[in-house]
C-alpha cells in the first residue's frame, strides 16, 4: 500500500465508483481524470480518491471535490479536460454543480432533485411482546 505526501495536494477529488455510478461509466471517467492530471503534470496538486456510492445515485457519475466543498453531477470522460481545468483556474463547471458548501452544509443548485432525508433521530420505535 502507498502511502503519499500531500504536502502540495491543493485539491482533493473523490470519484464515486458505486454500482449506479458504475453503471453509467465511473470507471472511465475515473481513469479520464486521472489522465488529464497526468498528462498537465499535476500529480503531486491534485489527489483523486476511487469511493463506493455517495448517496446520490440520481446525480450518477458524481465526483465531490475538497476543500471547495462541491459535489459534481452527470460526469463524464468527455468533461474531464474542463473539469479539471476548472479546479486549476479556480472556476467551476456551473451547469455540473449539483451542491455548494455555504460554510455550514450543501446547498442543492437549481433543478437539483433533493433526495430523502437523513434525520436518524426519526425512527419508528418498535417494541416486541416476550
Amino acid at each position: 500500500m502507498a502511502t503519499w505526501n500531500l504536502t502540495d495536494t491543493q485539491h482533493h477529488i473523490l470519484i464515486c465508483n458505486g454500482s449506479s455510478c458504475n453503471k453509467e461509466g465511473a470507471e472511465q471517467l475515473t481513469q479520464s481524470i486521472r489522465n488529464e492530471i497526468s498528462s498537465k503534470g499535476l500529480d503531486s496538486m491534485i489527489h483523486t480518491s476511487r469511493t463506493l456510492c455517495n448517496g446520490r445515485c440520481q446525480d450518477k457519475c458524481v465526483l465531490i471535490t475538497y476543500p471547495d466543498g462541491k459535489w459534481y453531477k452527470e460526469m463524464s470522460c468527455e468533461d474531464a479536460p474542463q473539469f479539471i481545468e476548472s479546479l486549476i483556474t479556480g472556476s467551476m463547471l456551473e451547469y455540473k454543480v449539483s451542491h455548494v458548501f455555504n460554510g455550514r452544509g450543501f446547498e442543492p443548485t437549481e433543478g437539483t432533485v433533493l433526495g430523502v432525508g437523513k434525520r436518524r433521530d426519526i425512527v419508528k420505535k418498535v417494541s416486541k411482546k416476550l
